[in-house]
């Protein structure tokens, strides 16, 4: 049997918000499979596994280009080596900007830190010190 969803009833299936099937449907990554007579979208399994699909390489931080990109490779057919080379070189580019993020985080991370330790609570606002550091042309991690 092929089930069939209402655009709702895909976006439970899948833990998204209504409005993101519509989002996605515009940008051309999700098809309906047709329409009910009340003129309803409907859905079938491949949307959902597409969504869900769209859904997780979202959390892994990859961008709707990217995404299109990887579901454009995952279609070429199962025995071409190269598409699954190019899966491992997209994945291989975003695991390094995710490093270069976590590097920039924890950078940031170490200076909240030590605005915080500078700080004297009872001091008026004028002299607080992460609002001065904050006025200063640049936030260097050895300030505090």
């Amino acid at each position: 049997m092929n089930e069939q969803f209402t655009i709702g009833g895909l976006a439970r299936k899948a833990g998204v918000n209504l409005q993101t099937v519509r989002y996605y449907e515009r940008r051309g990554l999700l098809l309906p499979v047709g329409r009910k007579e009340s003129g309803y979208r409907v859905y079938g399994l491949d949307a959902l596994k597409r969504l869900k699909f769209i859904r997780r390489a979202k959390e892994l931080g990859f961008t709707l280009e990217e995404i299109r990109g990887l579901l454009d490779l995952r279609i070429e057919p199962a025995q071409s080596k190269d598409a699954c080379e190019r899966v491992k070189e997209k994945t291989s580019i975003k695991l390094k900007t995710v490093e270069e993020k976590l590097k920039a985080l924890t950078s940031v991370r170490k200076v909240l830190k030590s605005l915080l330790d500078a700080c004297d609570r009872r001091s008026p606002t004028e002299s607080c010190p992460i609002l001065k550091a904050m006025e200063k042309e640049g936030v260097k991690e050895d300030e505090g």
